[in-house]
């Protein structure tokens, strides 16, 4: 798709027609952003029922994808943290 094309689809909130596991699986299957990532986000979250961190988009997607169509488990969170390399991880107590 053109950026061009993705710019014409977020302006026409074509999502606001769609179910949640249609927004999922449209703009998780498109490498360009055609709606806010809020919304896409929200709706990959109550397709899973879980959850999802936002680095795991940029770390994880294939395993997103494997868990959305493939009905895959989904990952422990060890395994979400462990997605952020051990340099950048911080652990703050409250």
């Amino acid at each position: 798709m053109t950026k061009e094309k993705a710019i014409g689809l977020f302006d026409s909130k074509f999502w606001e027609e769609m179910t949640q596991r249609q927004i999922a699986e449209f703009q998780i299957s498109e490498e360009k952003l055609c709606m806010p990532f809020d919304v896409f986000q929200k709706a990959v979250e109550n397709t899973l029922g879980r959850p999802v961190w936002t680095h795991e988009f940029g770390l994880n997607l294939q395993g997103l994808k494997d868990e959305l169509f493939k009905c895959k488990s989904a990952p422990t969170i060890e395994e979400i943290i462990n997605l952020i390399p051990e340099d950048k991880r911080r652990i703050v107590c409250v």
